[in-house]
């Protein structure tokens, strides 16, 4: 029987890879995400809205009848510390990054429940573990997925369902090209060699691309990581590791 999946934010970067990913493994994929993407079932959706994610499940099992994964990629970026992070800044990222997790998860759950059986993998970052400058909310929204990770997994594994979370690295994203961009219009930094220092920070020599995360997302939502829950897993390049 071909599997179900449901990934936030997969029109772009990271969650476009994992939905092409999981296409590649033969999943009926839907990305739930304000902006239609070029793969996938899209369903318009903005994570913020809890009745929205509702809506979306509601849709996805009248077409396919199960879901056995479920991704939680929607997220945003804010560089600033937390004397220039004003309030509707920190809302606006926690809205995203956390409630928008929060809400997928309790949308998905109650199917989950029912099927005795989900995988559940949330995108964090190696800010999961480790903090950057300029990095107040940002950090913070990652350490809270970290969080979400391991408490899901322990509440939910009488069911027999997994939660893990995928700590990735600076990854070659639009979301990565935004905040550089970013960065070099306010400091007049030239972008080539903000790149090239950018790889140099990272044991590898390199920053990540896309579906190098995605492989891994798909490996823990399969079953051949069925003993894997309530984990954080780096695809950091061995950033975390220094």
């Amino acid at each position: 029987m071909k599997k179900v999946a449901l990934v936030t934010g997969g029109s772009a970067g990271i969650g476009l890879a994992i939905v092409e990913g999981f296409i590649e493994e033969g999943y009926a994929v839907y990305n739930a995400d304000r902006q239609e993407g070029p793969k996938g079932h899209w369903l318009a959706c903005d994570v913020t809205d809890a009745t929205a994610l509702q809506h979306a499940v509601k849709t996805l099992m009248e077409n396919e009848g199960q879901l056995d994964a479920l991704v939680c990629n929607a997220g945003i970026h804010f560089s600033s510390t937390i004397e220039n992070t004003e309030e509707a800044d920190l809302d606006r990222v926690l809205d995203i990054n956390v409630k928008g997790a929060y809400h997928a998860i309790r949308a998905c759950l109650p199917v989950m429940k029912v099927a005795e059986k989900g995988s559940i993998v949330l995108l964090g970052s190696d800010q999961c573990t480790v903090a950057k400058p300029n990095s107040f909310a940002y950090n913070l929204s990652k350490h809270a997925i970290a969080s979400m990770a391991k408490t899901t997994a322990i509440d939910y594994a009488k069911y027999n369902i997994r939660a893990n979370a995928v700590c990735a690295g600076t990854t070659e994203t639009p979301l990565y090209h935004n905040a550089i961009n970013a960065y070099c219009a306010r400091s007049g930094a030239d972008k080539e060699e903000i790149h090239k220092e950018e790889g140099k920070l990272q044991p590898l020599g390199r920053i990540a691309q896309p579906e190098e995360i995605a492989h891994l997302v798909v490996f823990l939502a399969s079953d051949k990581a069925s003993f894997i829950t309530g984990s954080l897993h780096a695809a950091d390049g061995g950033y975390t590791a220094q």
